[in-house]
């Protein structure tokens, strides 16, 4: 999974490749894209760093 993480203005934009879709652990949905938990980025705001959580998902 490659992820691209960026603030444009006052937006955060975040890019992230497109998976086969795959059954979620539920079996609901078909998980197309995911960062598979959270993930800590390079983007920081107020000095911080941005962590993101991320599931992009279909209904079958």
């Amino acid at each position: 999974m490659a992820m691209t993480v960026e603030i444009k203005g006052n937006k955060l934009c975040i890019e992230i490749d497109l998976e086969k879709p795959t059954r979620s652990s539920s079996g609901k949905t078909l998980v197309i894209a995911s960062t598979r938990g959270n993930t800590v980025t390079t983007v920081e705001v107020d000095g911080k760093p941005v962590t993101i959580g991320l599931n992009a998902y279909i209904k079958p």
